[in-house]
């Protein structure tokens, strides 16, 4: 299947269906961010890290020089979890750590706890949605 042809069956999905998958998106960012912040409390020193993790919904503008991609526009009909702003610009060194400072990740490791449950959650929305969909 071609870019093209996937674009053209993702444009054809009905704007309701789209919608109603958005909140499933939005509760697995929220809980992916819960874990990430529980997480990164072993490495707690102001607090700043913690405090930078965001989730940013489709059609947002993710903070600037967040991790991963820094300030970016989320894609409609997704979520982006992310750590850092122009304040806490250090997230990859505490995930991955340095020469001089152990790694304490918290980021990756939320998401492979994690990642089969939301996909589960988010795939339920999707099929629902174009259930109800298909029948309006």
């Amino acid at each position: 299947m071609s870019l093209e042809s996937l674009n053209r069956r993702l444009a054809a999905i009905p704007k309701a269906v789209r919608e109603a998958v958005q909140p499933a998106l939005t509760n697995s960012g929220d809980e992916l961010a819960a874990a990430m912040k529980a997480l990164a409390e072993t490495s707690r020193d102001s607090g700043d890290l913690i405090e930078s993790i965001a989730v940013t919904a489709g059609g947002q503008t993710t903070p600037p020089y967040s991790q991963p991609g820094g300030s970016r526009v989320v894609p409609e009909n997704a979520v982006a979890v992310t750590a850092g702003n122009s304040k806490v610009r250090y997230p990859h060194l505490v995930e991955y750590g340095t020469t001089k400072i152990a790694a304490q990740p918290f980021f990756w490791p939320a998401y492979r706890l994690l990642k089969k449950r939301l996909q589960r959650r988010i795939k339920r929305s999707i099929g629902k949605a174009v259930r109800e969909g298909w029948h309006q």
